[in-house]
């Protein structure tokens, strides 16, 4: 009961420092990440953004505990569904060759990319 708690707690704090953030940061000013910022950047910046996915899914994940919101609610289930058994390399692996072998496409965002070539097949052998 302890961990919920803190787990709570660390919650309200990002959420608290999220909110005191959003007056300074518009929507138009933060980037939608493509594979033409996914290139172009290093490794430690490519793990860096799939650890805040990582992050993201685990918080909702353990927020909703053993009451988690159903398909039709929320993205994250089947995210986690479809990405079960994946590694942060693995996955970066995988995006490199997907924007290595096609090169035309490198304004499709890295999350729709991680959706359609890794989770939706993940889901489909689960």
């Amino acid at each position: 009961m302890t961990k919920i708690w803190q787990l709570r707690a660390v919650l309200f704090l990002v959420c608290a420092i999220l909110i005191v953030g959003w007056g300074n940061a518009r929507a138009d000013d933060i980037p939608i990440v493509t594979g033409e910022h996914w290139t172009k950047s290093s490794d430690d910046a490519k793990k860096a953004y799939l650890i805040g996915i990582a992050n993201l899914l685990q918080i909702e994940t353990a927020y909703f505990g053993s009451n988690p919101p159903t398909d039709a609610q929320s993205f994250v289930p089947r995210m986690v569904r479809g990405l079960r058994g994946q590694t942060l390399d693995g996955v970066r692996q995988a995006l490199d060759r997907w924007y290595a072998a096609n090169p035309g496409r490198l304004q499709r965002p890295v999350l729709e990319t991680i959706w359609f070539e890794i989770v939706v097949p993940g889901l489909q052998k689960s």
